[in-house]
């Protein structure tokens, strides 16, 4: 029997996809990492992947935002998983709030997925299962917890997710 679920896979860039460059002494967003994570993973569902952006999500804008809301509601696919930079993926997540019937999920990670010890991996791991688990809506996993996408925020001095009441 086929596994009926398709994730299709928006990369936006963030840290998840940062590549460190030893001449330069900083880092530059490469390509999505999710494609070697989900094969050297065996996954057994179908997926694919199209790279909107390769920015630091400090450097997106409304337009971007924007950009990501079109092209969700553009694609066929019920569930979405969006890669991101941690810092602005709660005001992404507001703006792409209200689409109907699909689930998305937007993860990124602290540490790019390329390093030995990175949280990518985790993340990536729990934004799947919540886009099995959860109904239509726009969440946030990170730090192996699920938020509702609109009431949430990163902690920077802890660095971590947690929800907030509005």
């Amino acid at each position: 029997m086929t596994n009926p679920l398709h994730i299709h896979i928006i990369a936006c860039g963030g840290t998840i996809d940062k590549v460190y460059f030893d001449a330069k002494s900083n880092y530059e967003v490469g390509e999505p990492q999710i494609a070697t994570i989900f094969r050297e993973a065996g996954v057994s569902f179908e997926y694919s992947i199209e790279p909107l952006m390769r920015k630091d999500s400090l450097d997106m804008t409304d337009d971007d935002r924007q950009l990501i809301r079109q092209t969700i509601e553009q694609c066929d696919a019920r569930h979405v998983l969006i890669t991101h930079g941690t810092d602005t993926m709660p005001e992404t997540a507001r703006a792409v709030a209200g689409i109907a019937d699909k689930t998305i999920v937007l993860t990124g990670s602290m540490t790019p997925a390329r390093f030995q010890v990175s949280d990518a991996e985790f993340n990536i791991g729990c934004a799947v299962g919540a886009l099995l688990s959860k109904s239509a809506g726009v969440y946030i996993t990170m730090n192996g917890c699920v938020f509702d996408g609109t009431k949430v925020r990163k902690n920077r001095e802890l660095s971590r997710f947690e929800s907030i009441d509005e």
